[in-house]
């Protein structure tokens, strides 16, 4: 039998107007972990559905042969006969339904049969469902509502699932790009027990660092054409030859160039302290202070549930927390931000980490999205100027570089780069003289990125204050001029960037909480 347990021949994928994939070669080894790069659009995603009969044979030209022989499916059920599964980056978990019922829906465990039909045995199921979760690593009560569940475990549910249908090839859309570095690295070690299980994998993941750790082989997609196959284990392919194969163009900064320019303190938050809506004795934030000032970017670091986003949200009209106290002071003034109108008033805008359920309409058009948060900037007693309306969203959609034919265009359509452009675009449009950015580079591939980067200077340049949340230290590095720490809810160091290594900032962010604070 060939070493070869898939190859991919000539796929050609047309959609109106577009060419996603055009005469891509794909081969995968057996036994081994295949990972699929790419900016987006570049096509990883669609090659996939082709390949997992989410696109059925018929819609796309070329050949599939799984396991030595030709494959021609014609829907999901049809691959995973074959040991083909597919776990795509928007998890497919019904929440109301257990851990159990969830891993054998549509493939349940009968007892026996009667004039109704089959009878599930909750036992069986019950009973096998636990050993899967043994194997996954997931030690949860498989009665348990997927609803109680982290995104990780989820992930892993989603895993036990495929192994509960036989895999021989699982695919896996950016599985870790929702988690922690904690559940990344459980997850990754997962593949990996896996592979030496003798199980296939190919992974698309934007996070190199990942691809480069747990990767066999790498192929780069460009613009919907396979560029060319990697040996992940040469000495020769880093981070720098994957992101060259992926944007056609050498990166030599990750980051564009800038001279700050800082001016006056805008923003100051003083002994800032939240509560927890569910434990309204435990403080999520506990007495930070820091400082703002324009033209400046200001970096937020920490581990998960260090208090970041809770610190963002509170400030930004007691989006979240009960029992908030302490004091936001604008040019030297208190200042009301009890409400989101509050803040948006003050000048203050907050671009959250969940783009998809919090920052954006998905169902709406771009131009839509763009003016939600400053209609009254294009109304007249009342009603909304469409034709302002448009007018504003088309000089974003230009000035931004937002990828899409017109402005009328579904948001919910875009690349993930592209989204986050539209939830600036709004922001900015505000006109505010603070913005607080809550991971805005999450799952986007490199070349959108720099994007982005250059957005974030080009606002700062204009005197913008930013206050920049990431988990990628990288990223503070290469962006901020200071970067203050969190850990158990406060601040534990305030670090210029003359100063800053991943090091220093690492051991900031893992103070413990009685310690006393740096600066």
């Amino acid at each position: 039998m060939t070493d070869d347990i898939l190859r991919m021949q000539g796929i050609t994928k047309r959609f109106p107007g577009v060419n996603a994939l055009t005469g891509v070669d794909l081969t995968v080894r057996r036994g081994e972990i295949h990972a699929i790069c790419g900016e987006n659009g570049a096509g990883k995603s669609t090659l996939m559905k082709v390949l997992s009969g989410v696109y059925p044979h018929g819609s796309y030209d070329g050949e599939i042969f799984f396991d030595g022989e030709p494959c021609r499916f014609s829907g999901i059920r049809d691959s995973e006969e074959r040991g083909i599964v597919i776990i795509h980056q928007e998890l497919a978990l019904c929440p109301q339904l257990s851990i159990a019922e969830n891993i054998f829906l549509g493939n349940e465990r009968a007892r026996r049969r009667g004039l109704l039909g089959g009878f599930i045995d909750w036992n069986h199921t019950n009973h096998e469902a636990a050993q899967l979760l043994e194997r996954v690593g997931l030690p949860e009560n498989p009665v348990t509502p997927i609803a109680d569940l982290g995104v990780g475990k989820q992930q892993l549910v989603e895993i036990a699932k495929a192994l509960s249908k036989k895999v021989k090839l699982l695919i896996l859309d950016e599985p870790t790009a929702a988690l922690n570095d904690e559940d990344s690295a459980h997850l990754l070690d997962l593949v990996r027990g896996l592979r030496d299980d003798g199980i296939t994998s190919v992974i698309i993941s934007h996070k190199l660092n990942e691809v480069l750790a747990i990767a066999d082989s790498i192929s780069i997609l460009r613009d919907g054409r396979m560029i060319e196959t990697l040996d992940a284990k040469a000495d020769d392919v880093t981070e720098d030859r994957i992101i060259t194969g992926m944007v056609g163009r050498d990166l030599e900064h990750r980051y564009p160039p800038r001279e700050p320019r800082i001016g006056a303190e805008v923003l100051r938050i003083e002994d800032w302290t939240v509560h927890s809506p569910s434990q309204h004795d435990r403080k999520v934030v506990d007495g930070a202070s820091l400082t703002l000032r324009r033209g400046e970017i200001v970096g937020l670091a920490g581990l998960m549930g260090a208090g970041r986003t809770e610190l963002a949200m509170s400030v930004f009209g007691r989006s979240y927390g009960v029992g908030t106290s302490g004091r936001v002071l604008k040019d030297g003034r208190p200042i009301d931000v009890h409400t989101v109108q509050d803040a948006i008033r003050h000048g203050i805008a907050y671009a959250t980490e969940d783009r998809k359920r919090y920052g954006l309409n998905l169902i709406e058009d771009i131009k839509r999205n763009i003016s939600a948060a400053g209609l009254s900037r294009l109304a007249t007693r009342g009603w909304v100027d469409g034709n302002e309306e448009y007018r504003v969203a088309d000089e974003f959609r230009a000035s931004l570089n937002i990828k899409a034919p017109d402005v009328g265009a579904v948001t919910g359509k875009l690349s993930g780069g592209n989204q986050q452009k539209v939830v600036l675009s709004k922001w900015i449009f505000t006109d505010p003289d603070v913005l607080i950015l809550d991971e805005p580079t999450r799952g986007i591939d490199v070349g959108a990125k720099y994007e982005i980067y250059s957005i974030i200077n080009r606002l700062a340049g204009e005197g913008k204050a930013i206050l920049l949340i990431s988990s990628e230290l990288p990223e503070l590095l290469g962006m901020c001029d200071r970067i203050y720490t969190m850990s158990a809810g406060r601040i534990t160091g305030e670090v210029p960037r003359a100063e800053a290594t991943q090091e220093r900032l690492m051991y900031l962010m893992t103070k413990d909480k009685e310690q006393e604070k740096v600066r």
